[in-house]
């Protein structure tokens, strides 16, 4: 899917070609999403289920609430307790880590709040919060009639009473609400005005000087309002919109729009670095990794508030145990690389090199397939790495033999038979194909974007050219941070010299080097 671009500066938030990750789906409508940042997974609810689930990359997704009072948006404090938006009880809740649960707010001057919708919390401590009556309606709440003749936005000091901070009428049906990134400006959206306003924050936490920041945001020819919305640390404000999320920069002016397969209700930054973005769409949550981070928010820091430490980075993976690896097939992706015609394929451009005979004597392209079989049937992610070129090779440099020999054999030609993967190794439905021009599969591609959409920090990397393609990525990969893991069975060269050198000397202080028997059990 690829997200429009309607001014550069989107595609320094994220990439245009960001690959969209479905991490759960079944659900009935999903709201509230919000990341832990000690223990590194994802709340979110679903209204109409009347439950909250967890995602995080190792378990999937697991229910942790039900009932839970259609609960809507929630977010943390600074000490990581969590604050909820309750539809059913018309509340505003802090829980505990301990299960204790207090109610922040639920009249306003002796009459029910309509139904905290989202929530967003302020430096100071402060608890902002908007209430529409969306709770009050059958399905995202419990039909019953309205207390208050207006819909507003409120501000909940620790100890007191919420105070309404906009005039009573100004919003038909306020929605998703979020500071800027220096806490001076205060976003709010209207959903049935289909717009954005701003108001200055004050320094006594009062809103003044309201006006429109964005005006518009509906379309006749696909479903989607302002609903969820956040700031990002440039002052962007990303909100759920028409065919998925719309983005407009701290002058109003919209830079583009992220296309998400169903209607988006809600979003959040998550993950270990908080550069993927979390989407909760009508059935589904979807994961997109993106170049920009949110505005820091205080529970960021990652403070518990039983003197807990500070959020770390994600643990190290557990890959060896009682001598025996072991793998996480949802932290896993397999890296199938330079396996195509041209390479090792007798009549290849490259068959005078060796690398055919090379590759029948470690028997790669049947230990991969095998490998990748079931590799996918427990979860893995597969990833395809094709060297293609275009006619003429334009845009390679030649500023190594490996270069010039490629553009004189006129080899790896999109479209060409020398291009193709070897047979048995095509790609499978689900499988991801990504394209370089370099020996490393990092360098110019989408495969970190890949990785990071889906949740994968353990590379299983095979391929051709053992000392060059397996190598680079290996090392790179090393460098990154990811758990790299090379069967030498899987891989293959020019000779077996080389792939010796390679396997037993420099592969040995970047990778794991097994066999993919050893890959395969370890998968489970």
């Amino acid at each position: 899917m690829t997200h429009v671009t309607l001014r550069s500066e989107f595609e320094t938030l994220i990439d245009p070609y960001a690959p969209v990750a479905q991490v759960g789906t079944g659900f009935d409508f999903t709201e509230g999403p919000i990341w832990h940042p000690v223990d590194h997974y994802l709340l979110f609810s679903d209204m109409p289920g009347d439950v909250r689930r967890r995602w995080d990359a190792r378990r999937g997704v697991a229910e942790v609430k039900r009932p839970s009072n259609k609960c809507n948006g929630m977010t943390y404090d600074a000490e990581l307790n969590l604050i909820v938006c309750e539809h059913a009880t018309s509340s505003l809740i802090r829980e505990r880590p301990d299960g204790r649960r207090e109610v922040l707010a639920s009249h306003f001057q002796g009459q029910e709040l309509n139904s905290p919708n989202d929530v967003c919390v302020h430096s100071s401590g402060a608890i902002y919060f908007s209430d529409p009556w969306y709770g009050r309606m059958p399905v995202y709440g419990v039909e019953r009639p309205r207390q208050l003749g207006f819909q507003g936005v409120y501000r909940v000091m620790p100890g007191g009473e919420p105070k309404l901070v906009v005039e009573r009428n100004l919003f038909d049906q306020p929605n998703g609400l979020c500071f800027s990134p220096d806490e001076k400006l205060l976003y709010v959206n209207d959903t049935v005005q289909a717009l954005i306003r701003v108001f200055d924050v004050n320094g006594d936490g009062s809103l003044s000087n309201a006006r429109v920041f964005a005006s518009g945001i509906r379309s006749e020819l696909e479903p989607g309002l302002p609903d969820g919305m956040k700031c990002d640390q440039h002052g962007n404000v990303w909100v759920t919109a028409p065919g998925g999320v719309w983005v407009y920069s701290p002058r109003g002016e919209l830079l583009g729009k992220v296309r998400v397969p169903e209607l988006v209700a809600n979003l959040a930054w998550g993950g270990p670095d908080f550069r993927t973005l979390y989407l909760t769409s009508t059935h589904s949550v979807y994961a997109i990794p993106t170049k920009a981070g949110p505005r820091h928010e205080p529970y960021m820091s990652g403070k518990r508030g039983n003197g807990g430490a500070s959020a770390g980075p994600a643990a190290a993976a557990p890959i060896l145990a009682d001598g025996e690896m072991r793998l996480d097939p949802s932290r896993c992706a397999m890296i199938i690389q330079d396996l195509q015609n041209d390479v090792i394929m007798d009549g290849g451009a490259f068959a005078e090199s060796g690398a055919p005979g090379h590759a029948k004597q470690q028997h790669v392209v049947e230990n991969v397939r095998r490998l990748a079989e079931t590799a996918r049937a427990r979860g893995v992610a597969i990833i395809h790495v094709w060297f293609v070129v275009e006619p003429g090779a334009p845009g390679v440099t030649l500023n190594a033999p490996l270069f010039e020999g490629l553009v004189d054999s006129k080899a790896m030609v999109r479209g060409g038979w020398g291009a193709a993967p070897v047979s048995g190794l095509e790609p499978r439905p689900g499988d991801f194909v990504v394209e370089k021009m370099r020996m490393s599969a990092w360098e110019g591609t989408r495969l970190e974007t890949i990785l990071k959409a889906t949740g994968r920090d353990m590379i299983i990397n095979t391929g051709a050219w053992t000392n060059m393609s397996v190598e680079h990525t290996a090392r790179t990969g090393a460098d990154k941070g990811y758990f790299m893991i090379v069967p030498e069975d899987c891989c293959s060269t020019m000779n077996a010299d080389w792939h010796s050198a390679s396997i037993n000397f420099a592969m040995q202080n970047v990778a794991v080097v097994t066999r993919a028997d050893a890959v395969i059990r370890a998968l489970g």
